[in-house]
């Protein structure tokens, strides 16, 4: 069956039963997701976030750092003989990373819920209150379950500031996160409502594209509308260029690569009658390729210097790549999913990639490691139907608490026992 046909299949799913083991952490972490839905925090500013959270983590017995990469929180459980990174043998003993998000958006919400954002214009419209509680959740279950399993290794969880665009993953990196919290592998998930609750995805090389911004300055010299012959037109010229760069992805891009280039923002002008001086362009570009990615880069440059010439205006771009994609190694991935079958999801490859993107990916680049989507499709979403991600009216499906806690948990199991299988 592929995929999306068992996506699509009738299930027998009980959440009872999977939320079973982690059953009476629920409370206490629906309850903590409501907090952070109601105080949120954007990028590098989840200071009262990051101290329920190291808090919690100190509470367990686990050994907690601040302040990495900014706002960033890792707590570190060691697991087995001595639970201290090398066993009796001298032999290394594995670790894995667990990551979660904590950051807010910049937007207004608008949904009607028991538990709203007491901070106007910042919402929780992404879940990454619930990938935090979640993250803890798996916390609270390996520290008080791990010596019973049988554990022996080290679990690094990541608690991470600023991934809405500003890279804290990077912040963190560049702020010694493996050096001082090595792993051998890294995974992540995020809630997908685009899938139903019980069901996974995830898919062996690119799962989440790169994304590239580009700001684009047209300048003429402005003048009156009625003697345009005395003045470069920048608002024709702007218009000359997004309808070229719509074709950018379709005549210079292998049909059989994918991407995406986006103008998003047009502006210039104050008056009907004032050719305006200056015209701005802003947009997007989505790809899972270098290649790809470079070769749309020039395409871009080499078409606005084109308008340029033709239209007797001035035309400077800026280009920024600010996410890579988002590429999960082939191993990791089969595990993604192996864990989640075990904990009785339905697991299935994803059938393509998403062109939204994820910080992840900077962890990804330094370490084998994977990126899972859960779903949280409510069985009935209501009259407007499942809320998007990024959507004013989102919030978290809380019915998925135990299911990330127990995928987050078993990964860990899988990835400490990794010694034994050698």
């Amino acid at each position: 069956m592929s995929a999306a046909a068992a996506a699509s299949a009738p299930h027998a799913f009980s959440g009872a039963a999977i939320a079973a083991p982690v059953s009476d952490l629920l409370p206490d972490l629906v309850a903590l997701r409501h907090d952070l839905h109601a105080h949120p925090e954007l990028a590098f500013e989840e200071r009262r976030t990051a101290g329920i959270v190291a808090r919690a983590l100190r509470l367990l017995g686990l050994t907690v750092h601040e302040s990495v990469g900014g706002t960033g929180v890792v707590g570190t459980l060691h697991c087995g003989p001595g639970e201290s990174k090398h066993s009796g043998t001298g032999k290394d003993m594995p670790s894995v990373g667990l990551r979660a998000d904590m950051d807010a958006l910049p937007m207004v919400e608008l949904g009607q819920r028991a538990h709203p954002s007491r901070s106007p214009g910042k919402h929780h419209g992404c879940g990454h209150d619930g990938h935090t509680s979640m993250l803890l959740g798996a916390a609270q279950q390996l520290a008080r379950t791990h010596q019973a399993l049988g554990l022996k290794g080290t679990v690094h969880f990541i608690f991470q500031p600023a991934e809405e665009g500003k890279g804290g993953a990077a912040r963190m990196i560049d702020d010694g996160l493996f050096e001082r919290f090595p792993c051998d592998s890294v995974y992540a998930l995020h809630n997908w409502p685009d899938l139903p609750l019980g069901q996974v995805q995830t898919r062996p090389g690119p799962i989440m594209a790169a994304a590239d911004r580009f700001d684009i300055t047209v300048r003429g010299r402005g003048g009156h509308a009625a003697q345009p012959h005395h003045t470069p037109d920048a608002i024709l010229a702007a218009s000359q260029l997004v309808g070229q760069l719509n074709t950018i992805v379709a005549r210079r891009i292998d049909p059989g690569e994918s991407a995406v280039l986006s103008v998003t923002r047009i502006e210039g002008g104050h008056s009907h009658n004032v050719l305006p001086a200056e015209v701005q362009i802003t947009g997007t570009v989505r790809s899972f390729d270098a290649t790809t990615q470079d070769r749309i880069e020039a395409a871009l440059r080499a078409t606005a210097q084109g308008v340029a010439l033709a239209s007797g205006t001035e035309v400077n771009v800026k280009y920024l790549r600010y996410y890579p994609a988002t590429i999960n190694t082939a191993a990791e991935a089969a595990l993604a999913l192996a864990a989640a079958r075990a904990v009785g999801l339905q697991a299935h490859v994803a059938p393509r990639a998403a062109f939204t993107s994820e910080d992840f990916a900077f962890m990804l680049q330094r370490k084998p490691g994977a990126y899972l989507w859960l779903g949280q499709g409510q069985a009935e979403p209501g009259p407007d139907g499942e809320h998007a991600l990024h959507h004013p009216c989102y919030d978290f499906n809380d019915d998925a608490l135990p299911l990330g806690v127990r995928w987050f948990c078993e990964i860990a199991a899988r990835a400490l026992s990794a010694a034994d299988a050698r």
